[in-house]
């Protein structure tokens, strides 16, 4: 039984990352690794990611590219204001601007900076660098 499907995504990604695997599929899916996995993909982290149907939940065949050097979920999922974000990076990113907070807003699933940049809080799901 899983408890908590995205930790175990990443951290599949992290250990194919590190054994220098060109791919991994992450099983079961979800709208929100689905999420994640997007908005990933547009920070250039993970190459192409497709969906398979395999009858059950579903699984993602990911295309790794050797940019991730960790990644983690942040449990619990701390609700985040506008103005926290500095706060948040320099206790779960090695530097300042360098790798990327992942929160649910209204907005949907967005960085940090597209947050501090629409002037949005949410809820902080992971970090990747």
């Amino acid at each position: 039984m899983l408890n908590d499907p995205l930790a175990d995504a990443l951290s599949t990604m992290r250990n194919a990352e590190i054994k220098g695997k060109g791919s991994c599929k992450i099983q079961p899916s979800s709208k929100l690794i689905g999420g994640v996995l997007d908005l990933l993909k547009k920070k250039g982290y993970i190459g192409d990611f497709e969906y398979i149907n395999d009858g059950k939940a579903g699984v993602f065949e990911v295309k790794l590219t050797g940019n991730i050097n960790n990644c983690g979920v942040i449990k619990p999922r701390y609700p985040i204001k506008k103005d926290e974000f500095d706060e948040w990076e320099s206790r779960y990113l090695p530097a300042q601007h360098f790798g990327l907070l992942i929160l649910t807003t209204t907005k949907g699933i967005v960085s940090q900076s597209e947050a501090r940049k629409n002037g949005i809080g949410g809820k902080l799901l992971a970090y990747v660098y």
